[in-house]
Formats: structure tokens, sequence, C-alpha cells
């Protein structure tokens, strides 16, 4: 039988990274088309709030970008700022609240695009959050933003996924299942899995957490509450930025872009 080890799952960073790492060139493709597409500026400086382990950070840092991110999780953090280290790039990324926190200079543009904005558990924590974004960017900056929004109307879409990922003698199976949806709470528990399987061990880490549930028309509300942002372009996780996608009540993966006006 399998060893299961309970633990938050950002505390294994190698891990983590990963999983949420092997799809990296798809979305750093997208996120440049988005940057030439949608804002007269000439991206050069950027922000990932909720950076956790730096999986395209490093990436846009070699590129030639100037890159900057902030963490809650310390060891995430540590380990964005090794690599960044270990490619000898500067070690940008911070332990800090993706609600609370300002840049020394202004960036051109931010992203968020694997639902870490839906930790955020209250609509006061996401307003500053985004109230944070907005005073960071510089005018005709964007802030690229991905999540799962909860359907008003229709049942969700499959409440589990699975996908896996491999790196040298290191495999990870991930499992991510939705536990139960309170649409009054707007709360959403998910429960998720990492299978690691090494050389010399197989191991099973186990976590439980909760999403903050946002319907179309409540994260439209959100974002025009926010001074100085305003969406003007939303896609889905095919990442394509020739095809932009219309909300509806339906809808479920979006990317908002927004601009600094």
């Amino acid at each position: 039988m399998i060893e299961t080890i309970q633990g938050n799952l950002y505390d294994y960073p190698k891990y983590y990274d990963l999983v949420f790492g092997s799809d990296w060139k798809a979305e750093m493709d997208f996120l440049e088309d988005v940057f030439e597409r949608h804002t007269d500026l000439m991206v050069e400086r950027l922000f990932e709030p909720a950076c956790g382990t730096g999986r395209l950070l490093y990436r846009f840092s070699q590129a030639g970008y100037q890159v900057g991110g902030n963490d809650l999780n310390a060891a995430a953090v540590a380990y964005c700022n090794d690599r960044l280290a270990k490619f000898n790039l500067p070690e940008t990324a911070v332990v800090g609240d993706m609600c609370d926190y300002r840049v020394k200079q202004k960036v051109d543009a931010s992203f968020n695009t694997i639902n870490s904005f839906r930790h955020l558990a209250t609509e006061q924590q996401a307003h500053d959050h985004l109230s944070c974004v907005a005073r960071s960017l510089k005018k005709g900056g964007l802030y690229v933003l991905g999540l799962h929004l909860t359907p008003a109307r229709g049942q969700p879409m499959s409440g589990e996924e699975s996908w896996a990922a491999r790196r040298g003698n290191l495999s990870v199976l991930s499992r991510m299942w939705s536990i139960k949806v309170d649409r009054r709470a707007r709360k959403e528990t998910v429960g998720m899995t990492f299978d690691v399987y090494t050389p010399s061990k197989v191991f099973r880490l186990k976590n439980q957490f909760d999403f903050r549930t946002y319907t179309a028309e409540q994260m439209d509300d959100l974002i025009a509450s926010v001074p100085g942002l305003e969406c003007v372009a939303t896609y889905d996780f095919a990442y394509d930025v020739d095809s932009p996608v219309e909300i509806n009540r339906s809808t479920e993966d979006v990317v908002y872009v927004l601009h600094k006006q």
C-alpha cells in the first residue's frame, strides 16, 4: 500500500514545479502574444503575484525581461530564487502577500494564470489584490488573470482532473477533485494528491484546501469595483490569442486581460 503523507503541497516545491511547470511554453508564448496584442507598451518589466516556484519567472528572466514576484510560501520562494541563481539571474522573488504589496518600480505587465487568485478567501482580499496590481502597473500596462469560474447555469464540467509529468528519474501523477461547492458561502473545497515516483520509493502527498468561487457576473462586478482596470479581452485555457472567447453564464475556464487606464 502506498505511503500517504498529509501536508501542504506548496511545501514540496520540487514536485509542485514539475506538475505545474510542464506546460510552461504554451503559457509563456500566449503571454508574449497578449503583451504584443493588447498594449502599446514595450513590455520589459514583469511581476507575478503568487509566483510560487517561479516556473515562468525564470524563463522570462532568461529571455531578457526584468522580473519580480511574491508568494506567501517561503519554501516556494526559496526554490524560485535558487533556480534564478543557478542561471546567474537576479534573485527577485520575495515572501509576500498578493493582496498587500508594492513594487519599487512600476511594471509593464503582471500575470497569474493558474487559479492562485482563488485562494483569496474574501471579496475584500480579492479587491485589495486587484488594487495592488493596478497601483503596480504603468499606464497602459496589463494584468493577465486566469481562473475557473463557477457556471451560473447548467452543471459544471467533471469535478476531477489528473495529469502526469516527468523529469529525469522523477515522475509525479497529480489528481485534483472537487469535494463540495457551497454557492451561498462562495467556497469550493478541493482535494489534491501528488503520487511521487523516484528510483528508490513511491509515496503520495495529500492536501485539502478551499477556493473562493466566482460566477461570470461576480467577476465582472469585482473588476468594475477597482478604479483603473478595464477588461479588454477574454480567452480560455487553449491559450490562443487569435481566438478570444465571449463569457456567458455557462463559461468556466477564463483568462482575463485587464488593462490599466
